[in-house]
């Protein structure tokens, strides 16, 4: 067990940097945005936004805990972070979304901070992307206000119920044809 538990914590290489590799850290975060830490939540906010500030993604999907000098993967139960406020300014093709996250980032939607739908049959809020990989789950609250300011438009002859934000359309689904 000490000759695995070396190779874990051997140093890697990665564009010249020299990192300890700790492999899997017994840290969760759960579906409703609390971290947890050997079982154990953490409670202290200011400790859960030092570690999503080092939280990075893998090609392989994959959550890890990245500093200077060490790493971890951590587990993930749906996505790291929730959109828990909705800032807007302005309207029309004018308007401009941000959302403040469960750890205190703002993100405004914009090209690379897109919305993804995904068709659940429980109604599934959009995700929302908050940093390459990352991605925040907009709670009911802000999903309700989100679909509250859409706008109906067509689209490539699609009539299409969204948001603009940032002069780009986020669609959040389509509308059926008026018959």
């Amino acid at each position: 067990m000490k000759r695995n538990q070396a190779i874990i914590d051997a140093p890697i290489e990665e564009s010249g940097e020299c990192r300890v590799n700790h492999g899997p850290l017994d840290m969760r975060i759960a579906r409703d945005g609390k971290w947890f830490y050997h079982g154990t939540p953490i409670p202290r906010k200011e400790m859960v936004c030092l570690f999503a500030s080092t939280l990075t993604r893998r090609p392989d999907g994959s959550y890890w805990l990245v500093t200077p000098s060490e790493e971890g993967c951590i587990e993930v139960e749906d996505v790291p972070f929730l959109a828990v406020e909705l800032f807007v300014c302005g309207s029309g093709r004018e308007t401009v979304f941000s959302f403040r996250t469960n750890v205190d980032e703002i993100v405004t939607l914009d090209r690379a901070h897109s919305l993804r739908i995904v068709c659940k049959k429980d109604g599934a809020p959009p995700y929302l992307t908050v940093r390459e990989g990352l991605e925040a789950r907009l709670t009911r609250s802000v999903y309700y206000e989100i679909v509250a300011l859409g706008l109906e438009e067509t689209i490539d002859g699609e009539r299409l119920y969204g948001v603009w934000s940032k002069g780009i359309f986020f669609p959040l689904g389509k509308l059926d044809s008026v018959i």
